[in-house]
């Protein structure tokens, strides 16, 4: 399949949708990878059957605090800049690019690579969703070495990281996003086409693509498209699909703390008598709680959309007073697995709790 600036509109549509409310906001780097595929033409999607096993393949996309991306606007240069400082390094020429995670803007910066670079993007990604932490990611749990990694910042800066373990370089790669306004580009997890296919979830940018194009045909209220929405996700990777709350925020706190945006919302119930539901926030929405009652949880998705429209709604983009609807989606087979738990699980995060997917879940 070839991606062109027309595709893009469904692309970030979708992508917001699966993103959990993090992976950054896709409108500037919408309106960027349109300009470049102006210039370029579209670019490849490849299915990552169809890479060659020994393909040069790494992982590129934004690291930071959402709420940054829109106030510190990146340039069309930069991933490029991060891409060639990658292969300089690395004395090799890449074969294609691959996605963090099908998230907001991170699902659109390596579209943008690519065309300034005339290769392929890989029909899949590191999350299937977004999640805050480099170690969260399918390359490392495969246990692929993150580094070497290069990252530019928004003066063009490029900085080499080689560091022992994914723990230590999320450490690192944060402290640089935070010292250098709070969003970076990098690219790591240098592969080859044969561990791509035994580490990626694949096929999400093209899933990513389908929902956007049903999000954007179906516009209408949240309840209405449940059915509809079902039956999407039953024939994909993820499987269940619930509607788990409707209604109005009434309160949202979120602050940067170590390079992320932290915090919670509160969503009153349309229905009187309906407790209200409350979200907690890194980046993504990870815990949905009603009371002392659990309705779904992080590895699973949790997504706010507009409740009249059903467009999706970013973290960094809630606000008092937005009349919502809160859907809950499973987690790809991937990350039930125990050494993917051991990097997601809900106690990963501080929540006092173990992971029941949510097709367990009462409701």
């Amino acid at each position: 399949m070839k991606l062109g600036a027309e595709h893009l509109d469904d692309l970030a549509l979708g992508s917001v949708f699966l993103a959990t409310g993090g992976g950054g906001d896709p409108h500037v780097p919408k309106l960027l990878t349109a300009e470049v595929l102006k210039r370029t033409g579209p670019v490849d999607l490849i299915a990552p059957e169809d890479l060659p096993d020994d393909a040069f393949v790494a992982a590129i996309g934004n690291v930071g605090a959402p709420t940054v991306s829109l106030e510190l606007l990146p340039s069309d240069d930069e991933a490029l800049i991060a891409l060639e400082a990658f292969e300089k390094q690395m004395g090799r020429t890449l074969d294609a690019v691959i996605s963090f995670e099908i998230g907001g803007g991170n699902s659109l910066i390596p579209i943008m690579a690519a065309a300034s670079r005339g290769i392929p993007v890989v029909d899949g990604d590191g999350m299937g969703r977004a999640l805050p932490e480099a170690q969260m990611m399918t390359y490392a749990i495969r246990g692929i070495p993150s580094t070497p990694a290069l990252a530019c910042d928004y003066a063009r800066n490029v900085t080499l990281f080689t560091t022992k373990g994914t723990d230590v370089y999320e450490r690192h790669i944060r402290a640089l996003a935070m010292s250098s306004g709070g969003m970076i580009t990098t690219v790591e997890h240098g592969m080859t086409g044969a561990t791509v296919k035994q580490a990626l979830i694949p096929g999400t940018v093209s899933f990513a693509l389908k929902l956007g194009s049903f999000l954007r045909e179906n516009r209408g209220q949240a309840p209405a498209l449940l059915a509809p929405l079902q039956a999407l996700f039953a024939d994909s990777i993820y499987g269940e699909c619930r509607l788990i709350h409707t209604g109005k925020v009434v309160d949202k706190s979120t602050r940067i703390v170590g390079g992320f945006d932290v915090g919670n919302t509160i969503v009153e119930g349309f229905d009187a008598g309906t407790a209200p539901v409350e979200i907690d926030i890194k980046n993504e929405y990870l815990l949905a709680r009603r009371g002392e009652q659990v309705l779904a949880s992080v590895p699973d998705l949790i997504i706010i959309v507009d409740y009249e429209t059903s467009e999706p709604i970013n973290a960094e983009r809630l606000r008092y007073g937005q009349r919502i609807a809160i859907f809950a989606i499973g987690c790809p087979e991937f990350y039930r697995k125990p050494d993917a738990l051991n990097a997601v699980s809900p106690r990963h995060f501080g929540f006092d709790l173990d992971y029941i997917p949510l097709e367990q879940l009462p409701y």
